[in-house]
This record gives structure tokens, sequence and C-alpha cells, in this order.
């Protein structure tokens, strides 16, 4: 799976990109990721990348020449990258759009933008605009970042356990059932015995029993969502 990002800072992604699940994705060649540097292909002597909004208006908006420059680079590289603007105009990311972000092959062109705002014009270029959340960030390389991750965990090789996938919050329609491991009491918090029983069958039972209450408690959109 490849990943290709359309940033003014890669070196925002150093570290992240260096370490943990990601670090070893990419070093066993099962992710990539590469990045088209936005200011290479500014505008004039500066390499200029934004410029006033007409009307008038705080802040600096991001002209679409370069933006487009940099996604004719990055397609030529790679044709058929699915083409992803991070903005908070976009719709809400969740484990569904991760999953369908996943089959895209032979990967995803990701847009982190900056400033004030982006041209609307660049609106065209894109396939699909998402958002992390309904806040707003300095800048769209964190959501990159969330995207990049979210959808390398789903990557074949890249999880040990494939198991661990179906089993998590949010990978169906219900958050995840409560965990523990030792000691068996802590602070006067005990372990359930159901866990400590060895009855597999009443363990799997509980499990989906807590998922459900959890998911009510906490987010019963989710099972207004799903409800056939």
């Amino acid at each position: 799976m490849e990943f290709h990002v359309v940033t003014l800072f890669p070196e925002l992604f150093e570290s992240p990109l260096k370490s943990g699940l990601l670090g070893r994705a990419i070093k066993d060649g099962l992710i990539s990721v590469a990045f088209h540097p936005l200011r290479s292909y500014g505008l004039g002597r500066y390499r200029q990348v934004d410029d006033a909004p007409y009307g008038g208006g705080h802040g600096m908006v991001m002209r679409p020449e370069p933006i487009a420059a940099a996604f004719d680079a990055a397609l030529a590289q790679r044709p058929g990258l699915w083409r992803v603007m991070l903005t908070p105009q976009g719709e809400v990311l969740n484990q569904r759009k991760v999953e369908r972000l996943a089959q895209r092959r032979p990967g995803l062109l990701l847009l982190a933008g900056r400033y004030e705002g982006i041209d609307e014009r660049v609106r065209s270029l894109v396939d699909q605009e998402l958002s992390i959340g309904d806040y707003v960030l300095a800048g769209g390389e964190l959501a990159a970042l969330v995207v990049i991750e979210a959808v390398a965990r789903l990557v074949p090789g890249v999880v040990g356990n494939p198991q661990s996938l179906q089993e998590e919050s949010l990978s169906g329609a219900m958050l995840e059932y409560p965990q523990y491991t030792r000691p068996r009491e802590f602070r006067g918090q005990r372990v359930p015995d159901v866990l400590l029983s060895g009855n597999h069958e009443k363990i799997r039972a509980w499990r989906r029993d807590q998922a459900l209450k959890r998911t009510r408690q906490r987010r019963p959109d989710l099972l207004r969502e799903n409800k056939p």
C-alpha cells in the first residue's frame, strides 16, 4: 500500500513514521510513504504557494497551481492514486471509511493544507474530502498521519494478530469490551470472575454483553446508525 503526501512540512512526519507499527511496516516493505513538498512547486523566485484572498479577509489562501503541479507529479510517478483532501469541511472519518480507503489501490494521495484555507478550485482535483473531527488544526499533516495509521493497520501483515482487528472498538457496530490483565486485584478493583473461569463460551457471551452495554452508554449513535 502506497501513501503519497502533498505538504509544506514533510519533516512533521519523520518521527511517527520511524517508530512503532508504522516504522516496522515501512521497514518490512508492507507500506511506503512518499512526500511531494509543496514548496518545490511554488511560483516565482520565492516559491510562493499562498496569496491574499479575493474579496478581502484574514489570513492567506493556498494557491491552486502548486497543488495541481504536485498532484500531477505524484500521479505521473504512480497513476491511479485515490486523491484525498484533509479539511474540516470533509465527511468525518470513521472505521467504515477507513476500510474502504484500505481497498484503494495502488494507494492514497493525501493533501495536507495550511494557512486560512485552500483555493476552492482545488476541490475539483480530488476524489474525496475527509475530516478527522469537528475541530480545526493548524494544518492537515496530523490528519494525514491519522489516515495513514488507520489505513495501514488494515494492510495484511502490518498487525501481527489479524484476529485483534476484528475485536477492536468500531471494527463492527460496537465499542470494544473491557480488557484486564495482571494483577487480579488493583486498588480494590477485581478482575471479573468470568474471565478467570476458563469457560470460553461464557467469556465470549460476557464480552458481547459488555460491548453492547458500553456502546449504549458511550456511543448510542453507533447502534442507531447500524440498525437494520
